[in-house]
């Protein structure tokens, strides 16, 4: 194999206040995680996927993945977003290329995005190719009060997504270089981990609708997304 994808659904459900996390709720007749493997099984440019998820949700896990044929390993996240893509990296075969990662909670996800990003890192020289779009809202940057500090240039400025390709070489040696650290800093994404370690990043621009599923109400929206194209449940 030479493209792995690792689906990150290693959430409590906390902030989501369902118990299980957000990627088992329910969405036009299917859980929000397996619409975002149906993805990644029908892409043609992925050929294995590791799914990590919550210690306590592995048996429930492994029987949603069931169906997947692609779905090489489900490994136990820890205790950070972090933590769960370290843990998802360790269960990749050493002479795997290319690693793809991907929230579990961007159910809306397309083949061809995926797909995109991956031939866009194969036939460039950067570490990583990653997904987003510009911000067309204005940014304010603020302090812990609420007080706005700085109004930022927002030419500059783009909104970043999953999923997100990388050399697995440069992935391994980012994730490597954070465990040898003294930084306590987390990272919200991968991207930053290797840009951190001096890697080259770039941005693919992706559709708009790619949501992660954060709050209950983000379903309504999801599920009317699905609708609009006719994705069948």
């Amino acid at each position: 194999m030479s493209v792995v994808a690792i689906i990150v659904s290693g959430g409590s459900g906390e902030r989501f206040g369902r118990a299980g996390g957000k990627q088992f709720a329910p969405l036009a007749g299917r859980t929000v995680l397996a619409h975002t493997l149906a993805a990644f099984e029908t892409c043609t440019a992925i050929d294995g996927i590791v799914v990590v998820t919550h210690p306590d949700t592995v048996p429930e896990c492994a029987e949603l993945v069931a169906p997947f044929v692609k779905v090489s390993a489900i490994v136990a996240g820890g205790e950070t977003r972090q933590d769960s893509v370290a843990s998802g990296l360790a269960a990749v075969s050493p002479d795997v290329e290319f690693v793809v990662i991907h929230d579990g909670a961007r159910p809306l996800v397309l083949p061809e995005t995926i797909a995109d990003v991956v031939e866009a890192l194969r036939s460039s020289t950067d570490d990583g190719v990653i997904i987003g779009h510009p911000s067309f809202d204005t940014v304010k940057r603020v302090d812990v009060s609420g007080r706005v500090i700085a109004t930022e240039d927002r030419d500059s400025l783009w909104l970043v997504q999953t999923p997100q390709a990388f050399r697995a070489a440069a992935l391994r040696a980012a994730y490597a270089m954070v465990a040898e650290s003294t930084d306590s800093r987390h990272a919200t994404d991968d991207a930053a981990l290797v840009e951190r370690a001096g890697g080259s990043v770039r941005v693919l621009l992706g559709p708009r609708d790619n949501l992660k599923i954060t709050v209950p109400e983000d379903l309504a929206v999801a599920e009317q997304v699905l609708l609009v194209r006719g994705r069948p449940s």
